[in-house]
Order: C-alpha cells, then structure tokens, then sequence
C-alpha cells in the first residue's frame, strides 16, 4: 500500500482494509513509527502536538480531495481504538483511523455511526480501499493544507 505522507514520528497510509468504502468517502491511517506507543497517554507534549497537526492536516486534505474525485464528504471522523489487536493476541500500537463521510454513503450510511463489527462478519468485503489516484491527490491536498497559516510549525511550538 502506497504511502500517503510521513511526518517526524508518524506515518499516513490508506487503510489497506478500510472500515467503509473509498466510494462511502475514504479511510486513512495514521500510524506511530515508534509502536511501543500504545496509545495517546504515552505521548510526549511534542508528539502529541505533532499528532493533533497532522491529523487536522490529513482531515481537512482528505476531504477536499475526496471531493475533488467525485465523492462528496461532508464530514470527517476520527478514531483512536486498537481494541482489535487483543483478539490476536498482539500489543497494540498507536494509530488514528481518519474517515470521510460521504452525503451518499452506501454501506456506512451518513449521518449514522460508523458500523465497526468484527471482521469475521463479511460486513466488509468488497470494501475497495482509496486507490493511486485518490492518494495523490489526498498528497497534494497535504501539500496546499499544511501551507495554511494556521498550520505553520511557528504556531504549534514544533
């Protein structure tokens, strides 16, 4: 799977076996590179500065560039879990799920909840993940995104 963008301590990648359909608006994941981190608690002040930016960044391109290619995200929803890790009998690290909600959601219908069952369902199969034309244009979205003024590394003390 394509890397999307890389920062100091975290790395946005499409979720290779995404949580609803790129047609339902996309699904990004932003992983920790250091995955001893098992969630949030154990960030440091700067790292999680870094975090709260770069999240904030990937959103706001995720959803311009969702529109861009024809798919009409409303809203964006963020996601801290990692729970899934414990049924196979692993630690869990650090990650975010980054989701766009799209006003003519399919399978993760928009304005409801998004559905998490367990994998073993089939809920989803067929759930086809963000392909090489959506990431690059969620990349150059980044690009645009992070240039904001309210983005500038000056104004987050990093």
């Amino acid at each position: 799977m394509a890397q999307i963008h890389e920062s100091k301590n975290f790395i946005v990648i499409p979720h290779g076996q995404p949580f609803l359909p790129r047609t339902d608006g996309g699904h990004i994941k932003i992983k920790v590179k250091d995955v001893s981190i098992e969630d949030r608690t154990q960030l440091d002040a700067p790292m999680a500065i870094e975090l709260m930016r770069l999240s904030m960044i990937v959103g706001e391109a995720l959803q311009i560039a969702m529109n861009n290619r024809g798919i009409p995200v409303i809203k964006i929803n963020y996601q801290d879990m990692g729970n899934w890790a414990f049924k196979k009998g692993k630690k869990p690290y650090l990650h975010y799920h980054v989701f766009g909600r799209a006003t003519n959601a399919v399978k993760q219908p928009w304005p409801e909840s998004m559905y998490l069952p367990d994998r073993g369902t089939g809920f989803y199969e067929g759930f086809e993940p963000l392909n090489d034309d959506d990431v690059l244009e969620i990349q150059k979205q980044i690009k645009i995104v992070e240039e904001k003024e309210k983005y500038q590394l000056k104004n987050w003390g990093l």
